[in-house]
C-alpha cells in the first residue's frame, strides 16, 4: 500500500512539474531568461539623452522594483505602481497599461540587483508586452540602478 501511495505522489509530481514551468514562462521565465528582444532595450546613456529632448510621445518611465528603492532615488518623472514580482504590482501595472494608447513609448526598469537575477522586470515586461505596445522597452541596468545610473551621473529624483 505504501509503495502505491508513493508512486501516485511521484506521478502527480511529474504531471504538475511541467505546469509550474509553463506558469513561470508565462510570467516572464526564470530569472536568467529575457522575454524582450534587443530592439526592446535601451541603455542608460541613450535614455538619459532621450529624457532631455522634447519628443512625442515622450517616454513613460515606469519603475517596477520595491517602493523603498524608488523613494531612495529614481529616474525623474518615473511612475511607480508596485513591484513587478507581486500580484498587487502587476494588477496596478495592468490597469495603467489599459489606459495608454498602443503607440505609447514605455520604458520599464528596476535595478534592484543584477539584471540576470531581477525578480521584478521579467513579469512586468511580460504583462506590459501582452498589451501590444509598439514601443515597449527595458532599461538595461546590468549591475544595479545605483552603479549603472546614479554613479554614472544621470539625473535622479528622491522621495515619492
Amino acid at each position: 500500500m505504501k509503495t502505491r501511495v508513493a508512486k501516485l505522489i511521484l506521478v502527480s509530481f511529474l504531471f504538475a512539474l511541467p505546469i509550474g514551468f509553463r506558469l513561470t514562462a508565462s510570467l516572464g521565465g526564470s530569472a536568467g531568461t529575457r522575454p524582450w528582444t534587443e530592439r526592446q532595450t535601451v541603455k542608460p546613456a541613450q535614455l538619459a539623452a532621450e529624457l532631455q529632448q522634447e519628443k512625442d510621445p515622450y517616454p513613460a518611465v515606469v519603475y517596477v522594483g520595491t517602493k523603498v528603492l524608488y523613494q531612495g532615488a529614481h529616474i525623474p518623472g518615473a511612475l511607480y505602481f508596485g513591484a513587478g514580482s507581486t500580484p498587487e504590482g502587476i494588477a496596478a501595472l495592468q490597469k495603467y497599461a489599459a489606459s495608454l494608447p498602443k503607440n505609447s513609448d514605455v520604458v520599464l526598469y528596476c535595478g534592484c540587483c543584477p539584471l540576470e537575477k531581477c525578480p521584478n522586470l521579467r513579469p512586468a515586461f511580460s504583462v506590459m508586452n501582452e498589451f501590444g505596445f509598439a514601443r515597449l522597452r527595458v532599461l538595461l541596468l546590468p549591475t544595479s540602478f545605483n552603479v549603472d545610473w546614479v554613479e554614472k551621473g544621470y539625473p535622479v529624483q528622491k522621495g515619492s
